[in-house]
């Protein structure tokens, strides 16, 4: 009887034994390095619930879904997605993060809020898990760790461009901002505008506040009209932008102030309506764009989801693209091989910017050519 407990139990240890492999694609070479065979687990951290669904979440995953389509039709690398929704809070985007770590993932892409990846990329980090965000771009998160990338400009390689090129067409010498004092993203944008304008030699005649949740400005913007600045700079995030757009045309904002949001998206120019006309933003991607693959982008989005694509899912495409590249080059499922393969990308042809080539700086930050755009009868168009 012992004799027979004893083969039920190695059997039962043997069964245990091969269901782990078989749930673990991961297999290593003669020398301990994770080789791919079958499908790459990649996680998706994005808002599928909360005030962040709506204006990130769902376009994210979107274009998420798209380019794994795309890739996995290519045969070259096999990626399956694990999605966790973060409820449009830093809370739950560390919960996803942990989450994902715990599951063992090659990656991990999402993470739209830079108040979200600051508070979860340390996770990542710790983890050794590559966290690769779609979307933030507040200064210095990548600079969190080796494994932190993003495809995003951020805000001090995105702004001060984008200050040349507009300062130098509308001549502005004095100008006003409003931010909201609760947001990573929007604080720091606020920061790097302070230090690019008077950098340009541009005065700032004032810096309104509010805090995230907020939805009148009319005091904030009243006190902006009595200053008469050439130029007022909104740094907010989608919800707000919009609000603030709006209000301008209820408060009597005149039309001799140039508005400038550097994160300005179709979104908010549809919720802004009119008064939107003439607003400026420092753009990633351009449905109209030449980019490489971009029309063709366009045309799949549309057909995939009846819809013009969003930049946000226009990112979140490229982000997949970059990162399946790396996982092809680095041909293993290790994050650590993988990470280096990402940190190495150099001119990799994307959709985003106007000619499409991708590279990563020393902290793991995009780098590729911005466009401006300026609403024209109710559209993006170029700015040139």
């Amino acid at each position: 009887m012992r004799r027979k407990r004893i083969i039920t139990f190695v059997y039962v240890l043997a069964i245990v034994a091969l269901t782990v492999g078989l749930f673990n694609c991961k297999t290593s070479d003669n020398k301990g390095n994770q080789i791919m065979n079958g499908d790459v687990p990649i996680g998706v951290v994005v808002a599928l619930t909360g005030k962040h669904a709506e204006a990130y979440g769902f376009s994210m995953q979107r274009g998420f879904e798209l380019a794994r389509e795309e890739i996995n039709n290519q045969g070259d690398v096999k990626l399956k997605f694990i999605t966790v929704d973060d409820q449009s809070t830093p809370e739950g985007a560390k919960a996803a993060v942990q989450h994902l770590v715990d599951q063992d993932v090659s990656a991990i892409v999402g993470l739209a809020i830079s108040t979200h990846l600051k508070a979860a990329a340390p996770i990542a980090q710790e983890g050794s898990v590559i966290a690769f965000s779609s979307v933030s771009s507040a200064a210095g998160l990548s600079g969190i760790g080796d494994f932190i990338f993003r495809t995003s400009l951020a805000t001090n390689i995105s702004i001060p461009s984008g200050l040349m090129a507009t300062q130098e067409k509308l001549g502005y010498k004095k100008v006003t901002t409003i931010y909201d004092e609760i947001d990573v993203y929007s604080k720091n944008s606020n920061e790097v505008l302070k230090t690019a304008l008077e950098a340009n030699g541009v005065e700032i005649l004032t810096m309104e506040t509010f805090q995230t949740g907020d939805t009148d400005f009319s005091q904030q913007l009243t006190n902006i009209i009595v200053t008469k600045p050439d130029a007022l700079f909104i740094s907010a995030l989608s919800q707000e932008i919009a609000q603030i757009i709006a209000q301008t045309s209820e408060v009597g904002v005149p039309d001799s102030i140039h508005i400038i949001a550097p994160d300005l998206t179709m979104n908010e120019v549809q919720q802004a309506g009119d008064a939107a006309e003439g607003t400026i933003g420092f753009i990633g991607w351009s449905n109209t764009s030449d980019a490489p693959g971009n029309q063709a982008f366009v045309r799949n989005y549309q057909a995939k989801y009846g819809i013009q694509p969003e930049p946000w899912a226009a990112q979140s495409y490229a982000t997949l693209n970059v990162l399946a590249n790396a996982i092809k080059v680095a041909q293993s499922t290790d994050p650590n091989i993988i990470r280096d393969a990402l940190a190495q990308t150099t001119d990799f042809p994307t959709i985003l910017g106007r000619l499409g080539k991708f590279s990563f700086n020393p902290d793991g930050d995009a780098l590729y050519d911005q466009i401006i755009m300026v609403v024209k009868d109710g559209e993006l168009q170029f700015f040139e």
